[in-house]
């Protein structure tokens, strides 16, 4: 996770090694996903009919295959629509590059790659004492402003200099090991995975708008410091319950540093702790394969499902047009050229976050364009990719919930940017 220049650009290794693979096996990855899919909806349907017991007794296998009657179809359906895309046969509306095929080969290879070296060097992160440092470290600042444990803010960092997935596999794995409760960890999944520097300013080069990427990543930072106060004081995130995993609540504040103690080095005896536990090896390459085939084979079926619907319903219905008209108002009442164009990419974000950007394009107006593309970026759940994730993943949140979050967010957010736009633009 430490930044690093590569290519006249900062990112984070783990970024640069998911690249290289990609750049490597890039025109064989969407067949050897579709192998994937397919095999884990033959697999799933297997397990569902026959329950054989080796799998069921098996506590890995059976979290990974014996899933809920719901995610079953989910999964068959992933492996029909990736098949139809794969050899291109079947409706347009499944197939082309607007929907089927942009989460085929644009969206799943670079979640495969990310997925095989974030889950082997998950461990890494996790098992040797960084999370207890900088969460000691971290906690005077995240418990006051945000009511979540210091060490959130890695999963923070970890999506804002790499990529949002690699947050919410951290906050997921957090979360499995009793380290965040139902709340903390919806609300870090649902607040704190950032969209990356990398991708904010694909975002602002496709509005065209590259030459203000500084003012507009800051207007993105202030306005998700914003949404991350507000929007967990707010239903559906303030009615998760501050229990762990296995149901126990969490008692006081376990993060007080004791008396006598500094903060420096009580986080220091926390993560030498931590470290001497993490056992050896073999014990470290289990806990990574085990996590890279629960990523790939299980998330990336369901991206394939919800991403391919979302994008389908975003580019052949106009529900996302008409579910925009009520912002109409709200975007003249904040003075915002072109309200009514404007109005149709607000909601499409929870598709994917790009067709907003995309559509935006086309607008004249600069502060118009400027404030679409920051809002799609601060909105940060978008089916195609994190709302996929979230709802594959433990993590306490489901479809209606992030809806709900989304537009709120979308609330907050919206005026934030308007204002820094006005004086910016």
């Amino acid at each position: 996770m430490t930044p690093i220049s590569h290519n006249d650009a900062i990112t984070i290794p783990i970024a640069v090694l998911s690249k290289g693979v990609q750049a490597y096996f890039g025109e064989i990855i969407p067949a050897i996903t579709t192998a994937i899919v397919v095999l884990m909806a033959l697999i799933t349907t297997f397990v569902k009919l026959v329950k054989p017991a080796f799998i069921l007794q098996n506590h890995f296998l059976n979290g990974l295959l014996n899933v809920s009657a719901f995610w079953a179809v989910v999964r068959l359906l992933g492996a029909i629509f990736i098949v139809l895309v794969q050899f291109q046969i079947g409706p347009d509306a499944i197939t082309s590059g607007d929907t089927g095929g942009l989460v085929l080969n644009d969206l799943i290879p670079v979640l495969f790659s990310v997925f095989i070296f974030a889950g082997m060097l998950l461990p890494l992160l996790l098992n040797f004492g960084l999370l207890e440092f900088f969460g000691t470290l971290l906690t005077k600042i995240m418990r006051p402003v945000f009511n979540l444990p210091g060490r959130s803010a890695i999963d923070c960092m970890a999506s804002w200099l790499g990529d949002g997935s690699v947050g919410i596999l951290m906050t997921n794995k957090q979360y499995e090991t009793n380290f965040y409760t139902q709340r903390e960890a919806a609300v870090i999944g649902t607040t704190f995975s950032a969209v990356s520097i990398t991708f904010s300013l694909v975002v602002i080069s496709q509005v065209k708008l590259e030459h203000l990427f500084v003012p507009f990543y800051l207007t993105v930072c202030l306005a998700g410091v914003i949404a991350a106060i507000i929007v967990p004081k707010l239903p559906p995130l303030s009615r998760k319950k501050d229990r762990y995993i296995n149901n126990t609540e969490r008692k006081g504040n376990d993060e007080l540093v004791p008396e006598g103690k500094g903060v420096i080095a009580w986080g220091w005896h926390l993560a030498l702790t931590r470290a001497e536990n993490a056992g050896g090896v073999k014990r470290l390459l289990s806990e990574g394969i085990k996590n890279a085939v629960d990523m790939v084979f299980g998330v990336i079926p369901v991206v394939m499902a919800i991403g391919t619907v979302a994008l389908m319903l975003a580019e052949h219905t106009p529900i996302f047009t008409y579910l925009g008209m009520p912002f109409i108002p709200l975007l003249e009442l904040l003075q915002i050229p072109e309200a009514s164009a404007a109005s149709q990419t607000i909601v499409v974000g929870f598709a994917d976050m790009f067709i907003p950007s995309i559509l935006a394009s086309s607008i004249e107006s600069d502060l118009t364009r400027f404030v679409i593309a920051a809002l799609s970026v601060t909105q940060l759940i978008y089916m195609s990719e994190v709302g996929a994730l979230l709802i594959g993943s433990k993590i306490p949140v489901n479809f209606l919930e992030l809806f709900v979050i989304f537009i709120l967010r979308t609330l907050v957010t919206l005026p934030v940017i308007a204002l820094m736009a006005h004086i910016l633009v």
